[in-house]
């Protein structure tokens, strides 16, 4: 499952690729949008003596390193991960079914533009999720009113 070199990611910053840092990058790969709480669950399905201080440990290192990203997808809940490699995106949350849609970042260019011109201010549009409701769940709602 592994879809990356990681081995040779991580020598060439400096670290080896454990056992524990294997497990946790396959589960993200697997998960794709996933807790660490979720990440703990799947590790564990091979490897029982894992513990969460493990996974945040480790999940930690790997985004510093800019292999692993994190968005907040809503609440005041958990982040949830994702590999880095992949392109960058926002995250679109339903607040109905709860679905995370990825967009490119080229949707947000007006919104990040016009911030920047306006307060000056850079977003990192990556590590939040714009919450509203979905085409499925929109059109549903519609038919149910109809």
């Amino acid at each position: 499952m592994v879809s990356t070199d990681w081995q040779t990611d991580l020598r060439n910053r400096g670290y080896r690729l454990t056992p524990q840092r294997q497990l946790v990058l396959e589960a993200v790969d697997r998960l794709e949008h996933a807790t660490p709480d979720d990440i703990l669950t799947e590790v564990r399905r091979t490897a029982d003596g894992v513990n969460i201080s493990t996974v945040y440990r480790t999940l930690d290192l790997l985004e510093e390193l800019g292999l692993v990203s994190h968005a907040h997808l809503g609440g005041h809940g958990a982040p949830t991960y994702h590999l880095a490699e992949r392109h960058d995106h926002i995250h679109l949350k339903c607040r109905d079914c709860k679905r995370v849609i990825e967009a490119h970042m080229d949707v947000a260019e007006p919104l990040t533009t016009r911030l920047r011109e306006t307060f000056g201010f850079d977003t990192d549009m990556r590590h939040f999720a714009i919450l509203g409701r979905c085409r499925d769940c929109a059109t549903r709602e519609s038919e149910e009113q109809a």
